[in-house]
């Protein structure tokens, strides 16, 4: 396999993780701002309980999300294995 695709794959693996880390942090922070200031989303889901379990869940699919992108940007640049299988 010439050097120039590996270094290409290398670059699309590290901005595909970027991109997945970003979307992590983007749901971590609406679950935040929803678990803290509720008002503004009564509106869209009437139930309550609904919200609150729907702001957890937020919270801990874009921790997850954002652990996982910045394993995998770490994984591509340093071309390790493991750490792009997690």
């Amino acid at each position: 396999v010439p050097m120039g695709v590996l270094s290409c794959m290398k670059y699309l693996m590290f901005i595909f993780n970027v991109l997945v880390f970003a979307g992590g942090t983007c749901l971590a922070g609406v679950g935040v701002w929803v678990a803290v200031d509720p008002a503004g989303f009564q509106d869209i889901v009437a139930a309550k309980p609904v919200l609150s379990v729907g702001a957890y869940l937020l919270l801990a699919v874009g921790i997850a999300l954002s652990l996982l992108g910045f394993l995998g940007c770490c994984g591509a640049l340093r071309r390790s294995r493991p750490l792009l299988l997690v």
